[in-house]
């Protein structure tokens, strides 16, 4: 299954404030703050909705093709990710800009200054499919992630323009875009993902109820947190999927994404709707188990095969675990 998925790709800088913020700040000053903060850690991890969903999909693998714009600093994550099973060609180069950047200090009271660079993420709205599809003979999907809002509409248009099979992620951009935009986005979607705060926001500001946004999408897959996934089809019961029990909890950045990955795996080796979420919530819980978006696991195999079990079973084991990596 030839998948492509489009959105952020992006590097995150972490760092650690030994103190506290609020210390440092003068209540009658705040109208020409000027502060540096001298820090004790800094960590930087690769992420980007696109690039972390092509990383799951990759380490299952499945060779995904990653379509974002980055900069020409992008040469040691692109390595990363060629490592990883991830087809990196179709990614656009910006002569002028860095790579979307993400930069965060953290205090000792979890209190957070930071800011986002776009960078290069604006000229992802330059890409077009069509030279893909024609270099891989065709797409089988396109994942629609978040990504510069005018970017996500073009790929959308384009996919309904060409036939090409799409999934709707839009997740944090729907606090960006407005109705028209989010009912441009949607229609037509083979998948719709969100997570259930998503949900609602994505019924009120297009004014559609939720038999009515079923109707426009092949199938409508949300995320509960820790009450699992449920998945509607119209005319078809739901579908729940509980999540399979995390052993310790340190980061959640990267969940959703994971879960879109092993789910995107479970339909490319034509497992059922709930094989399929089983397997993506799977590797949610790697994610939330790892610190960082792309360093989880998918080896040694029977780690995976026994989680499977302790969760859903020996009927989910033995259609899923086939096709899992074994090294």
């Amino acid at each position: 299954m030839r998948i492509a998925v489009t959105g952020s790709i992006a590097t995150d800088h972490l760092m650690r404030f030994p103190g506290r913020f609020a210390e440092q700040l003068l209540a009658d000053q705040l109208d020409r703050i000027s502060l540096s903060f001298l820090v004790d850690d800094l960590v930087i991890r690769r992420g980007g909705a696109a690039a972390n969903i092509c990383y799951g999909l990759g380490r299952l693998g499945l060779r995904p093709v990653l379509v974002g714009a980055v900069g020409e600093d992008f040469a040691d994550y692109r390595s990363w990710l060629d490592r990883n099973g991830v087809d990196t060609d179709s990614v656009y180069v910006s002569e002028i800009a860095h790579t979307a950047r993400f930069v965060c200090t953290t205090d000792d009271d979890l209190c957070q200054i930071a800011s986002f660079y776009p960078g290069a993420m604006s000229d992802a709205r330059l890409i077009e499919l069509r030279p893909i599809a024609e270099r891989l003979g065709g797409l089988d999907l396109v994942v629609v992630s978040p990504n510069d809002p005018d970017a996500m509409l073009r790929h959308t248009d384009e996919c309904r323009e060409r036939s090409i099979p799409f999934a709707a992620d839009p997740s944090q951009q729907l606090a960006w875009m407005d109705g028209p935009q989010i009912r441009r986005l949607v229609d037509g979607a083979a998948w719709l993902l969100c997570n259930d705060y998503e949900k609602g926001l994505l019924e009120s500001k297009t004014g559609w109820s939720d038999a009515q946004v079923l109707q426009r999408v092949g199938a409508r897959i949300t995320t509960h947190g820790a009450d699992g996934v449920a998945i509607e089809v119209a005319g078809e019961a739901p579908i729940r999927v509980p999540v399979v029990p995390a052993r310790v909890t340190p980061d959640p950045t990267g969940v959703g994404d994971a879960f879109r990955a092993g789910f995107f795996a479970g339909r490319a080796w034509e497992l059922s709707l709930e094989r399929s979420a089983q397997l993506g919530c799977l590797l949610a819980t790697l994610a939330l188990e790892t610190v960082g978006t792309q360093e989880y696991e998918t080896t040694p195999n029977d780690e995976l095969v026994k989680r499977l079990s302790e969760t859903y079973g020996a009927d989910a084991v033995a259609q899923i675990a086939p096709h899992l990596p074994t090294g």
